[in-house]
């Protein structure tokens, strides 16, 4: 019986994840679906219609469910007819979202589950960061380390490298053409592209190589503001200015802005902890993945300055 495969969400993430499924040369025969809402799948925008098409032509199929309307028993309802679920439901939702896909993944006693932790090392962090999201990504691998029905997979990504050149996040503000370092200029970052992530979970998914209820490690770049800055310089031949937003710059933020997402991310990296890790750790530098570094990124870029 070929595996059955459900992808929560088709955003950047997802498209990523369902593209490299559907491509990887160990696919073989297994069924892919996608989890969308069925307001989704009946929109007649462009966008939506085009989306909608793109994953079809890949041969992958659409479940309809709604994940932050549905009850746990509902979700669970779904996902126990899949042998591996992958959240790629992430950004944007909810609090409480997390845990509640988590908890209809262990009601369903779901085969095998990657719950979205697509990004730091939560548990280097620790509980009572600033980013208060961080603490729902905590109590998710505590679910799944407190049972032994549902085998998982926690996949770390670091930041999604597109977020580094946000303007609201700080880093690289093109417009200003400014790059600033957060704690300092020695504290270092991991980025992936959502494409590399998707390749990387894909080759999990359809190879696990006996890894499984564990955190593994992914990277496509791993290195420090003073590095970011001199790549941004190369690439656009001028010598952006350089600012550091240290510790106590952030607090002071934190108290200006306490509701900032932007501001508590800004303060959960400076503190260096759980955002950076060594190449040679990582699932896709021991399977020798060729991934997207800052350096080809900033290259790729279609960005002029004004």
């Amino acid at each position: 019986m070929p595996p059955n495969i459900l992808v929560l969400g088709a955003g950047e993430l997802g498209l990523a994840v369902l593209e490299a499924l559907a491509l990887h040369p160990k696919r073989n025969r297994a069924r892919l679906t996608v989890l969308m809402r069925q307001a989704s799948l009946d929109s007649a925008a462009p966008d939506k219609k085009k989306l909608v098409q793109q994953i079809r032509a890949l041969g992958v199929r659409f479940e309809a469910a709604d994940v932050v309307q549905a009850s746990v028993p509902e979700l669970a309802a779904v996902f126990a007819k899949y042998d591996t679920v992958v959240s790629c439901n992430g950004m944007g939702l909810p609090a409480g979202t997390q845990t509640k896909l988590c908890e209809a993944a262990l009601e369903a006693k779901t085969p095998r589950y990657f719950p979205w932790q697509f990004g730091m090392d939560y548990d280097a962090i620790g509980p009572g960061s600033s980013q208060d999201l961080f603490d729902e990504q905590l109590r998710v691998r505590a679910m799944l380390r407190g049972q032994d029905a549902t085998e998982w997979l926690i996949v770390s990504t670091g930041l999604f490298m597109s977020f580094l050149f946000v303007p609201e996040f700080g880093v690289v503000d093109l417009r200003s053409k400014t790059v600033r370092a957060l704690g300092s200029w020695d504290n270092r970052i991991t980025l992936t592209t959502p494409a590399d992530i998707g390749r990387a979970t894909a080759e999990l998914v359809l190879d696990p190589q006996g890894l499984k209820n564990q955190c593994v490690f992914v990277a496509g770049d791993t290195l420090t503001y003073r590095q970011v800055a001199d790549l941004v310089d190369e690439r656009f031949g001028t010598k952006f200015y350089r600012e550091l937003w240290d510790v106590e710059e952030l607090a002071t933020q934190m108290i200006e802005e306490p509701n900032n997402n932007y501001v508590k991310y800004r303060d959960t990296f400076a503190q260096g902890r759980g955002v950076a890790w060594d190449q040679d750790k990582t699932v896709n530098f021991v399977r020798g993945m060729r991934m997207t570094d800052v350096k080809a990124y900033l290259a790729a870029m279609n960005v002029k300055l004004e």
